[in-house]
């Protein structure tokens, strides 16, 4: 399979149980030096935006927080159940009104810019990217996984994303303009 951008105007086909969506916004996009690796052989790339708030660690990498009434569901250690829960959700927010994520960006959240890949391959895909973001569910993690609607070329999906886990202290810097790098 080769990597492309799908046409934004073409909607994504149906989310099946065999597929995943992930919202990637540090060094899982194209461009940076994990997307080869951990992103080879995705079906679709399109820009998307999440509401929430982006920081960089003093190392470099980005952090980010959504807000706790956004997640829809949190990762578990079950690859099979979170698809499962990912495709229903999507029927079910077929129904969420753009306007609705537009509002809550107001205030303390912002929008916040990435890339939404899809994949065919969620037992292998998930996995590997869960042990890049140190993403252990039911223990201490660097990141935490959790379902938050994105919007996509004016639609609105439920996409697994990483976010700041228990782990992180000290103090971030902010990315006012919701992109890093």
């Amino acid at each position: 399979m080769t990597e492309h951008a799908m046409n934004p105007d073409e909607p994504l086909k149906e989310n099946t149980q065999g597929m995943l969506r992930i919202f990637v916004y540090g060094t899982l996009k194209r461009g940076f030096w994990n997307h080869d690796r951990f992103c080879r052989g995705v079906l679709d790339i399109r820009e998307a935006v999440v509401r929430g708030r982006l920081y960089e660690m003093q190392s470099g990498i980005p952090v980010l927080q959504v807000p706790d009434g956004d997640v829809l569901a949190h990762g578990t250690s079950d690859v099979s159940a979170d698809v499962a829960t990912q495709a229903r959700l999507s029927e079910q927010l077929a129904s969420y009104s753009e306007p609705a994520l537009d509002s809550a960006t107001t205030g303390d959240w912002s929008p916040v810019y990435g890339e939404l890949l899809t994949f065919n391959d969620p037992e292998t895909r998930l996995p590997a990217i869960d042990r890049l973001e140190g993403f252990r569910p039911g223990g201490p993690s660097l990141y935490r996984r959790v379902l938050v609607p994105i919007r996509s070329h004016r639609a609105v999906f439920p996409v697994w994303l990483h976010v700041v886990g228990d782990r992180w202290r000290g103090s971030f810097k902010e990315l006012t303009g919701g992109i890093w790098r």
